[in-house]
Protein backbone atom coordinates (compact mmCIF):
# COMPACT_ATOMS: atom_id res chain seq x y z
CA UNK A 1 0.00 0.00 0.00
CA UNK A 2 1.23 3.57 -0.65
CA UNK A 3 2.79 5.42 2.24
CA UNK A 4 0.60 7.83 4.17
CA UNK A 5 1.76 11.20 5.45
CA UNK A 6 1.99 9.65 8.93
CA UNK A 7 4.24 6.89 7.56
CA UNK A 8 6.52 9.41 5.90
CA UNK A 9 6.76 11.66 8.96
CA UNK A 10 7.61 8.75 11.27
CA UNK A 11 10.29 7.18 9.06
CA UNK A 12 13.81 7.36 10.44
CA UNK A 13 15.63 7.24 7.10
CA UNK A 14 14.85 10.81 5.99
CA UNK A 15 17.97 12.93 5.58
CA UNK A 16 18.03 16.75 5.40
CA UNK A 17 18.30 18.14 1.89
CA UNK A 18 21.56 20.10 1.46
CA UNK A 19 20.65 23.82 1.55
CA UNK A 20 22.72 24.60 -1.53
CA UNK A 21 20.51 22.28 -3.61
CA UNK A 22 17.26 24.03 -2.64
CA UNK A 23 15.72 26.61 -4.94
CA UNK A 24 16.27 30.21 -3.88
CA UNK A 25 15.34 32.87 -6.40
CA UNK A 26 17.89 35.53 -7.27
CA UNK A 27 17.63 38.65 -9.44
CA UNK A 28 18.65 37.81 -13.02
CA UNK A 29 21.75 39.16 -14.69
CA UNK A 30 21.98 40.04 -18.37
CA UNK A 31 24.65 40.16 -21.06
CA UNK A 32 22.16 41.38 -23.67
CA UNK A 33 20.66 44.85 -23.29
CA UNK A 34 17.59 43.93 -25.35
CA UNK A 35 16.76 41.08 -22.99
CA UNK A 36 17.29 43.32 -19.97
CA UNK A 37 14.99 45.96 -21.47
CA UNK A 38 12.31 43.35 -22.11
CA UNK A 39 12.65 42.08 -18.56
CA UNK A 40 12.23 45.55 -17.06
CA UNK A 41 9.22 46.26 -19.26
CA UNK A 42 7.56 42.98 -18.25
CA UNK A 43 8.13 43.77 -14.59
CA UNK A 44 6.73 47.25 -15.12
CA UNK A 45 3.58 45.98 -16.85
CA UNK A 46 3.10 43.43 -14.10
CA UNK A 47 3.52 46.05 -11.36
CA UNK A 48 0.91 48.24 -13.02
CA UNK A 49 -1.53 45.31 -13.24
CA UNK A 50 -0.96 44.67 -9.53
CA UNK A 51 -1.65 48.31 -8.68
CA UNK A 52 -4.91 47.98 -10.60
CA UNK A 53 -5.78 44.77 -8.78
CA UNK A 54 -5.07 46.37 -5.39
CA UNK A 55 -7.24 49.40 -6.14
CA UNK A 56 -4.44 51.96 -6.31
CA UNK A 57 -5.97 53.72 -9.33
CA UNK A 58 -7.66 57.11 -8.94
CA UNK A 59 -8.86 58.09 -12.40
CA UNK A 60 -5.80 58.81 -14.53
CA UNK A 61 -3.47 59.52 -11.60
CA UNK A 62 -0.47 57.33 -10.81
CA UNK A 63 2.60 56.07 -12.59
CA UNK A 64 5.46 53.59 -12.34
CA UNK A 65 8.69 53.96 -14.25
CA UNK A 66 11.62 51.77 -15.27
CA UNK A 67 14.95 53.25 -16.36
CA UNK A 68 16.05 52.00 -19.76
CA UNK A 69 19.23 49.89 -19.42
CA UNK A 70 20.85 51.34 -22.55
CA UNK A 71 19.56 54.92 -22.76
CA UNK A 72 19.88 55.58 -19.07
CA UNK A 73 18.46 59.11 -19.22
CA UNK A 74 15.23 57.64 -20.67
CA UNK A 75 12.56 55.73 -18.79
CA UNK A 76 9.58 53.50 -19.59
CA UNK A 77 6.24 54.53 -18.10
CA UNK A 78 2.55 53.71 -18.34
CA UNK A 79 0.57 55.72 -20.93
CA UNK A 80 -1.65 58.56 -19.75
CA UNK A 81 -5.32 57.63 -19.48
CA UNK A 82 -4.96 53.85 -19.84
CA UNK A 83 -6.20 51.67 -16.98
CA UNK A 84 -3.54 49.95 -14.89
CA UNK A 85 -5.63 46.79 -15.21
CA UNK A 86 -5.24 46.71 -19.00
CA UNK A 87 -1.57 47.63 -19.43
CA UNK A 88 0.46 45.43 -21.77
CA UNK A 89 4.17 45.55 -22.47
CA UNK A 90 3.41 46.96 -25.91
CA UNK A 91 1.51 49.90 -24.35
CA UNK A 92 4.49 51.26 -22.43
CA UNK A 93 6.05 54.57 -23.41
CA UNK A 94 9.73 55.42 -23.60
CA UNK A 95 10.27 59.05 -22.55
CA UNK A 96 13.48 61.05 -22.90
CA UNK A 97 14.94 63.63 -20.51
CA UNK A 98 12.97 66.40 -22.23
CA UNK A 99 9.65 64.66 -21.53
CA UNK A 100 9.20 63.64 -25.18
CA UNK A 101 7.75 60.26 -26.11
CA UNK A 102 10.24 58.43 -28.33
CA UNK A 103 8.51 55.03 -28.32
CA UNK A 104 4.79 54.44 -27.94
CA UNK A 105 1.37 55.56 -29.16
CA UNK A 106 -0.03 57.57 -26.24
CA UNK A 107 0.71 60.78 -24.40
CA UNK A 108 2.76 60.83 -21.21
CA UNK A 109 1.36 62.08 -17.92
CA UNK A 110 3.15 65.40 -17.34
CA UNK A 111 3.25 64.78 -13.59
CA UNK A 112 4.91 61.42 -14.24
CA UNK A 113 7.66 63.16 -16.18
CA UNK A 114 8.08 66.01 -13.68
CA UNK A 115 8.45 63.66 -10.70
CA UNK A 116 10.15 60.61 -12.13
CA UNK A 117 12.65 62.37 -14.36
CA UNK A 118 13.94 64.25 -11.32
CA UNK A 119 14.16 61.07 -9.22
CA UNK A 120 15.96 59.12 -11.95
CA UNK A 121 18.35 61.98 -12.57
CA UNK A 122 19.16 62.51 -8.89
CA UNK A 123 19.50 58.79 -8.12
CA UNK A 124 21.59 56.83 -10.66
CA UNK A 125 21.02 53.72 -8.52
CA UNK A 126 17.24 53.87 -9.02
CA UNK A 127 15.85 51.65 -11.76
CA UNK A 128 12.19 51.76 -10.70
CA UNK A 129 9.98 54.39 -9.06
CA UNK A 130 6.30 54.19 -8.16
CA UNK A 131 3.64 56.74 -7.24
CA UNK A 132 -0.12 56.47 -7.05
CA UNK A 133 -3.04 58.01 -5.20
CA UNK A 134 -3.79 55.00 -3.01
CA UNK A 135 -6.36 55.54 -0.26
CA UNK A 136 -4.28 54.95 2.87
CA UNK A 137 -1.21 56.65 1.46
CA UNK A 138 -3.33 59.73 0.80
CA UNK A 139 -4.87 59.55 4.25
CA UNK A 140 -1.51 59.28 5.99
CA UNK A 141 -0.09 62.09 3.85
CA UNK A 142 -2.90 64.37 5.00
CA UNK A 143 -1.76 63.99 8.62
CA UNK A 144 1.80 65.10 7.89
CA UNK A 145 3.09 62.04 9.76
CA UNK A 146 5.87 59.66 8.89
CA UNK A 147 5.39 55.90 9.21
CA UNK A 148 6.08 54.86 12.77
CA UNK A 149 7.72 51.53 13.71
CA UNK A 150 4.46 50.00 14.89
CA UNK A 151 4.80 46.72 12.99
CA UNK A 152 7.53 44.50 11.61
CA UNK A 153 6.59 45.45 8.05
CA UNK A 154 6.73 49.18 8.77
CA UNK A 155 10.32 48.76 9.96
CA UNK A 156 11.35 48.40 6.31
CA UNK A 157 10.94 52.19 6.22
CA UNK A 158 12.47 53.00 9.61
CA UNK A 159 14.80 55.99 9.17
CA UNK A 160 14.55 55.26 5.44
CA UNK A 161 11.76 57.57 4.29
CA UNK A 162 10.99 61.27 4.44
CA UNK A 163 8.18 63.81 4.28
CA UNK A 164 7.80 66.34 1.47
CA UNK A 165 6.02 68.88 3.61
CA UNK A 166 4.41 71.02 0.94
CA UNK A 167 1.54 70.97 -1.55
CA UNK A 168 1.07 73.41 -4.41
CA UNK A 169 -1.22 71.47 -6.75
CA UNK A 170 -0.57 68.92 -9.47
CA UNK A 171 3.16 68.43 -10.01
CA UNK A 172 3.61 69.68 -13.57
CA UNK A 173 6.75 71.74 -12.99
CA UNK A 174 10.09 69.88 -13.26
CA UNK A 175 11.44 72.18 -10.53
CA UNK A 176 8.84 70.76 -8.15
CA UNK A 177 10.01 67.28 -9.12
CA UNK A 178 13.57 68.29 -8.26
CA UNK A 179 12.44 69.45 -4.80
CA UNK A 180 10.74 66.09 -4.24
CA UNK A 181 13.89 64.25 -5.35
CA UNK A 182 15.96 66.34 -2.95
CA UNK A 183 13.70 65.43 -0.02
CA UNK A 184 13.74 61.77 -1.05
CA UNK A 185 17.52 61.89 -0.85
CA UNK A 186 18.99 58.42 -0.45
CA UNK A 187 15.81 56.97 1.11
CA UNK A 188 13.55 54.35 -0.44
CA UNK A 189 10.36 56.41 -0.06
CA UNK A 190 8.89 59.84 0.49
CA UNK A 191 5.43 60.83 1.70
CA UNK A 192 4.10 63.71 -0.38
CA UNK A 193 1.93 65.78 1.97
CA UNK A 194 -1.74 65.94 0.93
CA UNK A 195 -0.84 63.81 -2.09
CA UNK A 196 0.36 60.25 -1.47
CA UNK A 197 3.37 57.94 -1.51
CA UNK A 198 6.43 57.69 -3.75
CA UNK A 199 8.84 54.76 -3.60
CA UNK A 200 12.09 53.98 -5.40
CA UNK A 201 14.24 50.89 -5.83
CA UNK A 202 17.21 49.44 -7.64
CA UNK A 203 14.76 47.20 -9.49
CA UNK A 204 11.20 47.72 -10.68
CA UNK A 205 10.29 44.79 -8.45
CA UNK A 206 11.53 46.39 -5.25
CA UNK A 207 10.07 49.82 -6.06
CA UNK A 208 6.65 48.24 -6.59
CA UNK A 209 6.92 46.11 -3.46
CA UNK A 210 7.95 49.08 -1.32
CA UNK A 211 4.84 50.92 -2.49
CA UNK A 212 2.54 47.97 -1.80
CA UNK A 213 3.87 47.32 1.68
CA UNK A 214 4.09 51.05 2.51
CA UNK A 215 0.42 51.46 1.60
CA UNK A 216 -0.49 48.54 3.86
CA UNK A 217 1.71 49.87 6.65
CA UNK A 218 -0.06 53.22 6.35
CA UNK A 219 -3.37 51.41 6.66
CA UNK A 220 -2.16 49.55 9.75
CA UNK A 221 -0.90 52.75 11.38
CA UNK A 222 -4.12 54.64 10.77
CA UNK A 223 -6.19 51.72 12.09
CA UNK A 224 -4.01 51.27 15.17
CA UNK A 225 -4.09 54.96 16.08
CA UNK A 226 -7.86 55.05 15.62
CA UNK A 227 -8.21 52.12 18.00
CA UNK A 228 -6.30 53.76 20.83
CA UNK A 229 -2.78 54.36 22.17
CA UNK A 230 -0.05 52.56 20.23
CA UNK A 231 3.18 50.87 21.27
CA UNK A 232 6.18 51.53 19.04
CA UNK A 233 9.01 49.09 18.44
CA UNK A 234 12.15 50.18 20.26
CA UNK A 235 14.79 52.02 18.25
CA UNK A 236 17.40 49.27 18.39
CA UNK A 237 14.87 46.61 17.44
CA UNK A 238 13.43 48.73 14.63
CA UNK A 239 16.95 49.26 13.25
CA UNK A 240 17.66 45.54 13.43
CA UNK A 241 14.38 44.71 11.70
CA UNK A 242 15.06 47.29 8.99
CA UNK A 243 18.28 45.44 8.24
CA UNK A 244 16.32 42.19 7.99
CA UNK A 245 13.37 43.31 5.84
CA UNK A 246 14.36 46.68 4.37
CA UNK A 247 17.14 45.76 1.95
CA UNK A 248 16.80 45.83 -1.82
CA UNK A 249 17.25 42.05 -2.06
CA UNK A 250 14.32 41.60 0.31
CA UNK A 251 12.19 44.03 -1.66
CA UNK A 252 12.95 42.24 -4.92
CA UNK A 253 12.28 38.81 -3.41
CA UNK A 254 8.94 39.74 -1.85
CA UNK A 255 7.63 40.92 -5.20
CA UNK A 256 8.20 37.55 -6.91
CA UNK A 257 5.08 35.69 -5.71
CA UNK A 258 2.96 38.65 -6.83
CA UNK A 259 4.63 38.59 -10.25
CA UNK A 260 3.87 34.88 -10.51
CA UNK A 261 0.19 35.47 -9.71
CA UNK A 262 -0.25 38.09 -12.41
CA UNK A 263 1.91 36.30 -14.98
CA UNK A 264 -0.21 33.15 -14.67
CA UNK A 265 -3.63 34.74 -14.38
CA UNK A 266 -3.20 37.58 -16.90
CA UNK A 267 -0.68 36.43 -19.55
CA UNK A 268 -1.96 39.00 -22.05
CA UNK A 269 0.19 41.59 -20.21
CA UNK A 270 3.20 40.18 -22.12
CA UNK A 271 1.70 41.16 -25.49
Amino acid sequence: MPETIRDILTRDDLAPIPPDTLIFRQPPTFDDVAKERRHRKERLACALRLFGRFGFEEGVAGHITARDPEFTDHFWVNPFGVSFKHIRVSDLLLVNHHGEVVRGRHQVNRAAFAIHSAVHQARPDVVGAAHSHSVYGKALSATGQLLEPLTQDACAFYEDHSLFDDFTGVVNDPEEGKRIATVLGSDKAVILRNHGLLTAGTTVDSAAWWFITMERSAQAQLAAKAAGPTVSIRHEDAKLTHGQVGGEASGWFQFQPLFDQIAQSEPDLFD
